[in-house]
């Protein structure tokens, strides 16, 4: 029997796409159609095109340079302030507007990446090293910690390896769960802190009590011990794992206008 996807047509082999358009996928079913999302940069910006254009046509995006949309951009974006993302917005404005709809309470949802993430889903943008000894200078937080700490939900994407996901990061520039359990709320944090972790190897979701990182599926073509053995600690997961949804033919079909060349989804990780 040929099992078929969501649309009802043949279910689409792991050689079919990449893992980054897998993930662009898994980004855009996080979105909800009455959501408000802080879109971000690299695959955020497909994520919310593949959304607005399939199953969430009423949720809003806003862009850190001053822009708020109410429909994807019509052509690939490259930047956030890019000519089509600006072409048909229906706010221009200043950063600083922006940002208080954070400070608000108005955003649902936030895209975010690091360079490291620990097991409690802290991120890492500001320095490889300790204190004392800073190895590598990061670009630091620009939105990210405003996102971090302000909006409702947050999906953190980024490309799972060992040396980004450590148990401990060396400094906490857009703060998860702390130390767990209920360190935001000990600490003034309104947004309900992050949901979800999009990889390249699988999704990564919070024990609801502890906070701690758990293995919620993996990719096609991925098995457990790739995931743990690319994790810096000893990773919590269900004794029977999930495989993530591969995408469906339209979802590929739409990524691939918005995207027409790989620039995001089949020229390697950005």
């Amino acid at each position: 029997m040929i099992e078929c996807d969501r649309s009802g047509e043949p279910n689409l082999r792991a050689a079919d796409y990449t893992m980054q358009e897998l993930m662009v996928v898994a980004g855009a079913r996080e979105i909800r159609d009455d959501d408000v999302v802080f879109v971000g940069m690299r695959l955020p910006l497909l994520a919310f095109q593949l959304a607005k254009a399939t199953h969430a046509p009423h949720a809003i995006g806003i862009f850190e340079n001053g822009i708020l949309r109410d429909k994807p951009a019509g052509d690939a974006l490259y930047t956030m302030g890019d000519t089509p993302n600006i072409e048909g917005a229906i706010w221009t404005t200043s950063m600083m507007d922006i940002m208080s709809l954070l400070q608000s309470g108005k955003v649902s949802l936030g895209f975010i990446g690091g360079a490291e993430v620990d097991r409690f889903g802290n991120l890492n943008t500001t320095y490889i090293g300790g204190k004392e000894r800073v190895r590598i200078r990061l670009p630091g937080s620009g939105g990210g910690s405003d996102i971090a700490s302000l909006a409702g939900r947050v999906i953190i994407m980024m490309s799972h390896e060992r040396r980004r996901f450590v148990e401990r990061v060396s400094y906490i520039t857009s703060p998860g769960f702390g130390d767990g359990e209920n360190w935001r709320e000990r600490n003034g944090l309104k947004g309900g802190g992050p949901c979800a972790v999009i990889t390249t190897k699988g999704i990564l979701r919070f024990d609801s009590k502890t906070k701690e990182m758990v293995l919620d599926s993996v990719h096609p073509g991925v098995i457990v011990e790739e995931v743990l053995e690319n994790t810096g600690w000893n990773l919590n997961y269900k004794s029977r794992i999930k495989e993530t949804d591969p995408p469906t033919r339209l979802e590929l079909r739409t990524i691939r206008r918005f995207d027409p060349t790989g620039f995001w989804t089949r020229n390697g990780m950005k």
